[in-house]
């Protein structure tokens, strides 16, 4: 049997939240333990570090559109 479940927007973008900041928790993961060798590249640095701002980025604009500011 097949089960059809259906997620609303909201719901949908929850999901996308949340694995967002997983692999922004794992970048964070990554960029320290680069950092702990002492011998870090540079360049994977950057570029790791780019990506996360990215990843904060997303999951701000998921938020907003999630939770908008209404100014009463």
């Amino acid at each position: 049997m097949n089960a059809h479940i259906e997620m609303t927007e909201e719901e949908v973008l929850k999901v996308k939240i949340e694995v967002l900041r997983r692999e922004h928790r794992d970048l964070d993961h990554a960029i320290a333990a680069l950092e702990d060798t002492g011998r870090a590249d540079q360049l994977a640095l950057r570029r790791f570090k780019k990506q996360k701002l990215a990843l904060k980025d997303q999951i701000q604009r998921i938020e907003d559109r999630l939770y908008p500011d209404i100014i009463a």
